[in-house]
């Protein structure tokens, strides 16, 4: 994994329905954890557990970071908090990405509704635990995931276009254009799981905006996002817009919560950073980098108020002015490299299996024209 990490100029690991994609290149999935993987004897279980040691032996500086097996599924919620306490469990860290999508409750799509409250107290009560929302933005949006069976269940849920491709044996990618509709009772819940969890985890630092773009919808809706995190109006306006039944099936309506702007630092910028390693990002203090967003901020218009800048401020460069671009400057990629070489066996079916040969394969730093490489813990 080490050598991996540093041949691709990766930063993390990152855990696609472990060991269900693997199953998709027999026509299957996995169920639950100790389903048995074909053709390697292991279980979703064993490969969470391995590579969460492997991260904490290698000091990577984010936790692994699992897209949650059966995701999309009603009544499989339990998964996520079995994924968590299992990584818990033996000490390590642990992110749930786009966790509304793993959030559903009922026995099918016909009974959908939203098990945020118990996913959000296993979150909250979970050392080393954190998520990111994956919140649903009503509209036209592009699915696309390793999570191959996850590709083609939803494909045939919605008779869409599927496109089904794999890399070099090792995934299962697949892309599925989807319209998220507010008048559709499943949809509609969906839309309501993202916001509960981000309302229902007491601490925001274990909680990241997102809308796992562009699979629930574009990020550049986020001003939209923190409208209705900060405003029980807004979202009480949007749930009388959408299919009705969502709010009997949602404990939403209820929740009086509404974010700080404080708050909306965190889940926006603080807490990414922090649970990035990245120690000069999302704070203000010496050392930092100076990157800083400015905005006219107006109560009775939060999206208006963060849709448009006033000022950006990129590596000490105004690089936006009254909403308008002035200046680019390029980013850096970050990566890391841990130790690891490549044993001997993985060479010798790297040149009878690949396609491409083994020196070929790393990513070079040509290719990388500003980069830096974070430490290790």
């Amino acid at each position: 994994m080490g050598w991996l990490l540093k041949a691709t100029k990766g930063y993390a690991i990152k855990l696609v329905n472990p060991g269900g994609v693997e199953n998709w290149k027999w026509g299957k999935n996995v169920e639950g954890l100790d389903d048995r993987v074909e053709n390697y004897g292991v279980t979703p279980r064993e490969i969470i557990k391995g590579l969460s040691r492997v991260n904490e032996e290698l000091g990577l500086p984010h936790p692994i970071h699992v897209h949650c097996n059966k995701l999309g599924t009603p009544g499989k919620f339990g998964i996520v908090i079995d994924t968590v306490k299992t990584v818990v469990a033996q000490g390590g860290r642990v992110h749930i990405t786009h966790i509304q999508f793993n959030s559903y409750g009922g026995e099918n799509w016909a009974t959908l509704s939203s098990a945020a409250p118990e996913v959000a107290k296993a979150i909250d009560e979970s050392p080393n635990a954190t998520c990111d929302l994956g919140q649903v933005i009503f509209g036209e949006a592009t699915t696309m995931t390793a999570d191959g069976p996850w590709q083609y269940n939803l494909f045939k849920l919605t008779g869409n276009k599927w496109y089904n491709s794999d890399v070099e044996m090792e995934v299962g990618a697949g892309i599925v254009p989807y319209t998220f509709k507010p008048k559709s009772l499943v949809n509609a819940v969906q839309w309501t799981i993202g916001l509960e969890v981000a309302l229902l985890v007491k601490d925001p630092w274990k909680v990241v905006l997102t809308t796992d773009h562009p699979n629930a919808g574009p990020f550049y809706h986020y001003p939209k996002v923190i409208e209705w995190l900060m405003s029980k109006r807004a979202r009480e306006k949007t749930l009388s817009e959408i299919h009705r039944a969502a709010s009997s099936r949602s404990t939403l309506p209820s929740l009086d919560r509404e974010y700080s702007l404080y708050e909306i630092a965190i889940v926006t910028r603080a807490g990414p950073a922090k649970l990035l390693g990245l120690k000069r990002k999302g704070h203000l203090g010496v050392g930092a980098d100076a990157d800083v967003a400015i905005y006219e901020f107006k109560e009775e218009d939060i999206e208006g108020s963060f849709s448009r800048a006033k000022y950006v401020i990129k590596d000490g460069e105004v690089v936006v002015k009254d909403g308008k671009v002035v200046k680019e400057v390029w980013g850096r990629t970050f990566w890391v490299s841990p130790p690891g070489e490549l044993p001997e066996d993985a060479k010798q079916d790297f040149e009878k299996y690949y396609t491409v040969s083994l020196e070929n394969y790393p990513v070079e730093l040509e290719y990388l024209p500003k980069s830096e490489v974070i430490p290790c813990r």
